[in-house]
């Protein structure tokens, strides 16, 4: 259910964590909500992958359970943001249109 992969996950999970992250913010500054929801679903997002790639290492991994690795969760970061930045220049380059909400 919290697969990133699974076409399920943006409406049961990251949508509404999103929305919950973006209404606190709000409550705090009104005028953040869209922000604070794009935020909320981009961290949403990282976080699926990063969950996804430790079940996966321990998945394959039949000893004990490797060590945190802060090289592993910043190489998930990196392709998150990596892939985050092509988005946005996606649509400033006007090759993907940005829904018309987040554009007022």
């Amino acid at each position: 259910m919290l697969s990133p992969l699974s076409w399920w996950n943006d409406l049961l999970v990251n949508v509404p964590l999103a929305f919950g992250f973006a209404w606190l913010v709000a409550l705090i500054a009104p005028k953040a909500f869209m922000t604070a929801a794009v935020i909320g679903y981009w961290l949403t997002n990282v976080a699926g992958f990063l969950l996804m790639h430790k079940g996966a290492t321990l998945v394959v991994s039949r000893d004990t359970p490797p060590p945190f690795s802060w090289r592993a969760m910043c190489v998930d970061v990196a392709i998150s943001l990596g892939y985050t930045l092509l988005i946005v220049v996606l649509v400033q380059a006007k090759w993907v249109q940005a829904p018309q909400l987040m554009l007022r």
